[in-house]
């Protein structure tokens, strides 16, 4: 298990807010459920999407922008528009008002070209729900708002989104979920990888032959009885050489990197597995003491892994 399939495993679409709406001009929809992380593509035509507290950002056909909340963001024909924003939710529908319908799958059979004849716009939105500690390390790696072009990976899983919304089919939600990982996954790898960008240390520690092969272990096995030599024996380098690579690389050393992440894990398991004591969940992220287990969580995350697990279950 490599980083990056680790910190999106709990990104999923599941069920999640997915619409497909075409629009003629004018129109201004404000997305206001804030989700952790939205997508944004056109298939046909262009807009602004406006951020909270943001510049706008134009959208192209073919073009993707993720948005990260909790601030919420509008869609616009163009800056300024003279449309009455339309406040668009998981339960929006007010097709008649000029506006956009969004339910799971859904697509407008009209709305072809506008007045004038002219193209209207394709918009495809997906709403991820982002829960826990894991999926929030990938959120913490990412601005506002990242924008990829057209022209990449990203595009085939457009034309096979376009070929679904356009039809109502028994096993939609379940293929609509999938195109929507296949989608962000596509638009984050390009963006880390873009020419000038920069991607979380871990991202381009990935591809280091020596590191890379070290993270992949420690993600695999986050709970073996890790030591720098019986990393640095398994990646076939010297411990002096390991741990001077990973900390150049990563950021910090390697058993910091793995408490950290055990501690991650640990915070998850936590609220979880409600019937797992503190010395279970210990056991599973590699502590056969749980009071060296709960010393090192509340040097890590500023609280004790009870303290923890009250505040994040309560009502």
């Amino acid at each position: 298990m490599d980083a990056f399939s680790d910190l999106i495993r709990g990104v999923r679409a599941h069920g999640s807010l997915f619409g497909s709406s075409t629009l003629s001009p004018p129109w201004a929809l404000h997305f206001v459920d804030g989700a952790p992380l939205t997508l944004c593509t056109v298939l046909t035509g262009s807009g602004w999407i406006v951020p909270e507290h943001r510049p706008p950002e134009p959208l192209r056909a073919g073009e993707t922008i993720v948005v990260r909340g909790p601030g919420t963001f509008t869609f616009v024909d163009e800056i300024g528009t003279r449309a009455e924003p339309i406040a668009c939710g998981e339960h929006c529908a007010t097709p008649e008002q000029g506006g956009t319908r969004h339910r799971r799958g859904w697509h407008d059979e009209g709305g072809e070209t506008d007045e004038d004849g002219n193209g209207a716009t394709t918009l495809i939105v997906g709403a991820y729900p982002v829960r826990g500690e894991i999926s929030r390390r990938l959120l913490d790696a990412l601005p506002v708002v990242l924008r990829v072009d057209a022209g990449g990976t990203a595009d085939p899983v457009l034309d096979h989104l376009a070929a679904e919304v356009a039809v109502d089919t028994p096993g939609q939600q379940v293929v609509l979920d999938r195109l929507l990982d296949w989608m962000l996954v596509c638009t984050l790898r390009e963006w880390f990888d873009r020419p000038g960008g920069e991607p979380p240390a871990w991202w381009a520690a990935q591809r280091d032959p020596v590191v890379g092969h070290a993270l992949r272990l420690l993600h695999a096995e986050p709970a073996a009885p890790w030591t720098v030599a019986a990393l640095a024996e398994r990646t076939g380098v010297s411990r002096s050489t390991l741990a001077k690579r990973f900390a150049d690389l990563v950021g910090e050393p390697p058993l910091t990197y793995l408490t950290r992440w055990r501690m991650t894990l640990a915070a998850d398991l936590l609220v979880e597995r409600e019937a797992a004591t503190v010395a279970d969940v210990a056991r599973t992220v590699g502590y056969s003491d749980p009071f060296g287990f709960s010393a090192a969580f509340k040097r890590v995350r500023g609280v004790n892994p009870s303290d923890f697990r009250r505040t994040a279950t309560a009502p």
